[in-house]
């Protein structure tokens, strides 16, 4: 009879583990896609933005077209493309400084308070990621955790790279 408590026991601290690792990695996967949604929509937006600054600058030729090109690479995948990206989407919105009537189109300033608001929800999903990350990390690598994680192959998740939006994540 103690034999089969013990095992019982066992088996039910295993069905906890498991369970427990597998939710905690499927958060920090689904934080993560969040944060691939943003950008999606963020990146979607831009050529918005584009479009209307063209109308208005007709000398700022350059930054737009880059533009164009680093998200159309981002978009084939070249994460690389990102923080060049970022910069050149800076050097456009500088760009409305330099041009009064751009500042004051109705459609600049509703694309530009729509890019803030995705923007937000990007740096939202991105401490969320990094919460759920770290409370992965932090469960298989507890004892008596790590034990059964390293039984089953949970391997820790890489957290974002801030500085140059290139994600590597492994899962």
């Amino acid at each position: 009879m103690p034999f089969l408590v013990i095992i019982g026991v066992t088996a039910f601290f295993i069905f906890l583990e498991f369970n427990s690792i597998i939710y905690l990695r499927n958060r920090a996967r689904r934080s993560y896609s969040v944060i691939d949604v943003f950008l999606k929509k963020r990146f979607d937006l831009i050529p918005n933005l584009v479009e209307t600054v063209k109308g208005y600058t007709k000398y700022e030729g350059e930054t737009i077209e880059n533009i164009v090109k680093l998200r159309n690479k981002f978009s084939d995948g070249d994460y690389s493309a990102g923080s060049k990206l970022n910069s050149e989407y800076t050097k456009l919105l500088a760009l409305a400084e330099s041009y009064p009537e751009l500042k004051a189109s109705e459609n600049f300033l509703k694309l530009q308070k729509e890019l803030t608001k995705v923007e937000n929800e990007i740096a939202a999903s991105r401490r969320l990621y990094i919460n759920d990350v770290t409370n992965y990390n932090t469960k298989i690598q507890k004892f008596p955790h790590m034990i059964f994680a390293l039984f089953i192959g949970a391997k820790p998740m890489e957290l974002l790279s801030f500085a140059t939006e290139e994600v590597k994540v492994k899962f």
